[in-house]
């Protein structure tokens, strides 16, 4: 029995390794306003793997990498002005999820907006013309059913 308990806490210890290499441990002192200010750090940028995800919520390696380097500027004493210009140097504006308005990131700020109005067309011109569709095909109807009523009468009047 006593066997059979030592393989089962082994296997279990074995079955969490991957689980517990997958997080990253940030030791800043005890220091909060390190912890805080890495936290928001890490949520503003973006893996440039992922692409979808801060450097945060992803696992890539390059995002394993970026979180140590912005923990260890921030130990080193560097602002976050500082650390987010290091990042926009040496990734581009692509690395910040709220990139900085400039002639370069107009489409990224405008592009939607942009998408939108064109949507907002289309939508209007398909409208309008199933109207005028619909209004034709009344009037089609409408002149059919005229024509039908004009010959009865004339027959009618001709009896």
């Amino acid at each position: 029995m006593k066997k059979l308990t030592t393989i089962l806490l082994a296997l279990c210890l074995v079955a969490t390794l991957p689980v517990r290499a997958a997080i990253d441990l940030t030791d800043f002192g005890g220091n909060k306003v390190l912890e805080k200010r890495y936290h928001t750090l890490v949520t503003e940028l973006r893996c440039l793997v992922c692409q979808n995800q801060t450097i945060a919520d992803s696992n890539a390696d390059l995002a394993k990498d970026l979180r140590r380097e912005v923990h260890d500027m921030l130990v080193a004493g560097k602002t976050d002005d500082e650390i987010k210009d290091f990042m926009l140097e040496r990734y581009g504006d692509f690395v910040l999820y709220k990139p900085p308005v400039r002639s370069s990131t107009v489409p990224l700020w405008l592009g939607p907006f942009i998408l939108l109005a064109i949507g907002l067309v289309v939508v209007v011109v398909i409208i309008r013309r199933r109207t005028s569709q619909a209004q034709l095909a009344m009037d089609s109807q409408d002149r059919e059913r005229a024509s039908k009523l004009l010959d009865e009468t004339s027959r009618e009047q001709r009896s």
